[in-house]
Formats: C-alpha cells, structure tokens, sequence
C-alpha cells in the first residue's frame, strides 16, 4: 500500500494531483514537526503545517541574471519504502543555509497517511525554517 502512496505524493508534490492533500491524508492524521513538540492532530492542521513547509521549503530562487540551480531547490534524494511506512530522504537550501531532511510517512491499509513525521538538520537551517514556516502559519490563520 505504501508504494501508491508515495507515487501519489510525488504526484502531489509536483502539483499533478488536484486536492492531493484532501486525498492523501486520513481525518485524524497526526503531524510530528521538528520545531513544534507537541503533535498535531487532523487533516485540517497537518494540511495547514504541509502547506507551510511547501512555502518554507521550495529552496531558493536563482537571481535572474545567474543560470537556474536546480541544486538549491527541494527535491528527494532517497528513499526506503518498507510496509506501511516510507522514509523519504530531502536537500533543499534555505535562506542560502544547505538542508537535509526526512519525511517518515505511515499510511493505513486504506491508502490514507495516518503520520507524517519531519525530521532536519543542521541547526542553522532549522532555525531559518522556524521562522519563515511562523511566517507563512500565522498569515494562513489570519
């Protein structure tokens, strides 16, 4: 079950599937953050932090009189699919600050993510996604 699931999370990520999260994500998905202790429990609010980190997250646009990098934007570089559960390894650059991730995603024999789980390092770019992910929260729940 697990490998349709990430096949739609690409999917979803490359914005080729309409209302992928509403699809993807059961109703009582719970989402674990790197910076926020608690969990969050829902669809609604896992959708919101999801969404946030797609802001947070895209890496950082080339100047326009420089050729595109694609090596600074988000993309996965492995991942391990085992069961129900899928370890998806992710770079990205974040206020010039190199990043390295994973996504750890548990879905129920019904095809839905039941945890998304979001680790990160190093330190510097935590902080930086901290902020601008504070950022783009806050201007959704205005």
């Amino acid at each position: 079950m697990i490998h349709a699931v990430i096949e739609q999370w690409h999917a979803h990520m490359r914005g080729e599937l309409k209302n992928g999260l509403d699809i993807l994500l059961d109703d009582n998905c719970v989402f674990l953050s790197p910076i926020v202790f608690t969990p969050q429990v829902g669809k609604e609010i896992t959708k919101m932090y999801l969404m946030a980190a797609g802001q947070t997250l895209p890496g950082e646009k080339a100047a326009s009189d420089k050729p595109k990098d694609d090596s600074t934007k988000f993309r996965y570089t492995k991942e391990v699919l085992d069961g129900n559960t899928a370890v998806l390894e992710f770079e990205t650059t974040v206020e010039g600050k190199y990043c390295n991730g994973v996504d750890i995603i548990t879905c129920n024999d019904e095809g839905k993510i039941i945890e998304f789980r979001v680790m990160m390092r190093p330190l510097q770019a935590i902080n930086a996604v901290h902020r601008q992910m504070g950022e783009a929260l806050e201007k959704m729940t205005k």
